[in-house]
């Protein structure tokens, strides 16, 4: 038996909540370790005991989503095409996916590095960095924005990995750069006396050794897909399939940066440099608890895609309901977790008492308002994997978009600050209700397609 069959006969016939529990404790290991290494940087930035050099890093942390989201955009849009090309046995077209989003990927990341080296000023105070916090905003963003090329080719394999079942290879790859970061901010930050530019540093090390170890995967042939630089499309249009499909992705997390860059607005109007940290850290404190979420979507999604190109559709509705049920159990078990503790945690990490009011009180509206964000989560990354663009980029917008940056912006009007701290939950809330149609939909296309494939099959019998 090859590889290739060994790979396709247990993403096919392995039992669903054995496989996704497999592919997605790796990938919940690495996300959380990834949201640690973000806790690292604020941690030990926050040790300097300025709060305005703890908002700088909340100022240049849209501008890393961003980044992220465009490396989220090629590697999601090609996970997507080559879980469902291997699921159809179509592996030298799965490779070729792969070679052409990486190349795409370093473009795009040169481009980014390019213009955000020469407007980083401009940038940065786009980012609403104010007067006090722009000098610290602009030397972490500069070794951020020198790392791009290499940190969203490092997104791009990790998704390459996860869309044919290697969960574990990726983990190895991010876990290793997050701890290595974890190690390097207190040396760069406090040993070298370099500040806030010695987090940054830190970052852009590790993410190049995280790139690193992805990358050897391939070379030494771990894996089914294989990086060639002979297989690199000249088509314009396997270019835009793989864009278009992983758009939801760019919307979600580039959307999720505006509404950051608003919410520091916003923050700053009502709660000064304080409220900025403190708004800042609640991002991330819930991060943690969502990033286990995704990392249980991220297993679910090569399984539902695998299956769906094999056409066994009974599987696919195993892998919604089983991600579902699952992610919502962690989502109100461990938002009621955090609720408990949100104001030793804030005080952790913001020095005011102000900042620690606002923080507080955030994190409790917040937590409410995860509990409610499974079905959101589940419907995009179904619509994604199964390369239902349209419903995919509609689901995407809801959260960060649709939901939340009408509250963020109309809110504080009336009711201060409370309407910053409330924002987000108001936002989850809608975000589920609106969804509940576009998982009946799911659900009414899969059952369809199902009885097709049942009909032809007596058909066959018949003749």
């Amino acid at each position: 038996m090859t590889k290739e069959e060994a790979q396709f006969i247990k993403m096919t016939e392995t039992k669903i909540p054995k496989l996704i529990t497999m592919l997605a404790i790796p990938t919940v290991i690495s996300m959380l370790i990834t949201a640690l290494y973000n806790f690292a940087d604020t941690y030990f930035v926050a040790s300097l005991g300025d709060d305005s050099i703890t908002a700088a890093v909340n100022v240049v942390f849209p501008l890393m989503t961003i980044i992220q989201a465009v490396g989220f955009m090629v590697g999601m849009g090609a996970g997507s095409i080559i879980a469902r090309l291997l699921g159809k046995h179509l592996e030298a077209e799965a490779s070729k996916t792969a070679s052409s989003a990486l190349f795409i990927t370093v473009v795009f990341g040169v481009i980014i590095l390019i213009f955000g080296l020469i407007f980083i000023d401009p940038l940065m105070t786009l980012l609403q960095a104010s007067n006090t916090v722009l000098p610290h905003a602009r030397r972490y963003a500069f070794y951020i924005i020198i790392a791009c090329p290499i940190s969203m080719a490092s997104f791009a394999l990790n998704n390459f990995l996860r869309a044919e079942g290697k969960a574990k290879l990726s983990t190895i790859g991010l876990t290793t750069g997050a701890l290595l970061n974890i190690i390097l901010d207190p040396i760069f930050i406090s040993v070298f006396k370099m500040g806030i530019a010695g987090a940054a540093i830190a970052t852009a090390i590790s993410q190049s050794v995280s790139f690193i170890i992805l990358l050897s995967f391939y070379l030494r042939k771990k894996t089914v897909v294989k990086l060639s630089i002979k297989s690199i499309s000249f088509k314009f249009k396997d270019y835009g399939l793989i864009c278009v499909i992983g758009l939801p992705s760019l919307l979600r997390q580039g959307l999720a940066s505006i509404a950051t860059v608003l919410l520091n607005g916003a923050a700053d109007d009502y709660g000064g440099d304080p409220g900025i940290a403190a708004m800042g850290v609640v991002a991330k404190i819930t991060q943690v608890i969502f990033m286990v979420m995704l990392g249980i979507g991220q297993g679910y999604q090569p399984v539902v895609g695998y299956n769906y190109g094999a056409k066994k559709y009974d599987r696919v509705k195993q892998a919604f309901w089983f991600m579902l049920i699952m992610s919502s159990i962690v989502m109100i078990a461990g938002s009621g977790i955090i609720a408990i503790f949100a104001d030793p945690l804030i005080r952790i990490f913001v020095q005011t008492h102000s900042g620690i009011v606002i923080g507080r009180n955030a994190l409790w509206f917040q937590c409410i308002g995860l509990s409610f964000c499974a079905l959101g989560v589940a419907c995009n990354m179904s619509f994604q994997s199964l390369g239902k663009k349209v419903r995919a980029i509609t689901v995407s917008c809801f959260r960060q978009g649709i939901c939340y940056i009408p509250f963020i912006l109309i809110l504080p009007i009336y009711i201060g600050i409370t309407g910053v701290e409330l924002s987000m939950m108001i936002a989850d809330i809608l975000t589920f209700i609106l969804c509940i149609p576009f998982a009946f939909n799911f659900f009414k296309e899969i059952n369809k397609k199902q009885s097709e494939q049942e009909a032809l099959l007596i058909q066959d019998e018949t003749i």
